[in-house]
């Protein structure tokens, strides 16, 4: 678990993840914070079946490479978005990470503060000297995140901006 001032970072587990994907509040009621409003959309749905679980159940690979990370807002107890990375260090040190925050918690900045959160913990890890990052060129909210943590946009495409954070 991470602490930020206000919030707790909490990789979830392989039986945490599969309650996430019920989306039947029996994840809150384990983890004891209040019942949120957040809707899984095909996208993470297809992930957590096919990458995200599958990779969490996978004994050889450290799992908090692969997990949701739920972001909770200590003062009220509940989950605002989740992050990720998408698998484990590559034999470059790079690790890309993906977040979202849900709906009724957006421009409170908490996932500026969960990513810094985030980053610190990566910074600790050995294998682990830079995190990558792609954001639509349309989610100005999104690449802000990345700019408010130091990232830097390292080249484009069509649609996306890919970004980088070196952490040596």
């Amino acid at each position: 678990m991470i602490e930020t001032p206000r919030l707790r970072l909490q990789p979830l587990t392989y039986d945490q993840l599969s309650k996430y994907a019920i989306a039947d509040h029996s994840l809150e009621v384990e983890l004891k914070v209040n019942k949120t409003t957040m809707t899984i959309s095909s996208e993470l749905k297809e992930a957590l079946d096919n990458m995200i679980l599958p990779n969490v159940a996978d004994p050889d690979k450290n799992y908090l490479y692969s997990t949701l990370w739920s972001v909770i807002d200590k003062q009220q107890n509940t989950m605002v978005g989740d992050l990720c990375f998408f698998g484990e260090p590559n034999e470059k040190g790079e690790i890309e990470v993906g977040y979202g925050t849900y709906e009724e918690f957006r421009g409170k900045r908490f996932m500026i503060e969960a990513l810094a959160g985030l980053i610190g913990w990566a910074k600790q890890q050995a294998n682990v000297n830079t995190i990558i990052a792609s954001t639509d060129k349309s989610n100005v909210a999104s690449y802000t995140i990345l700019e408010r943590n130091q990232f830097t946009k390292t080249d484009e495409t069509d649609t996306l901006f890919n970004w980088r954070l070196a952490l040596t």
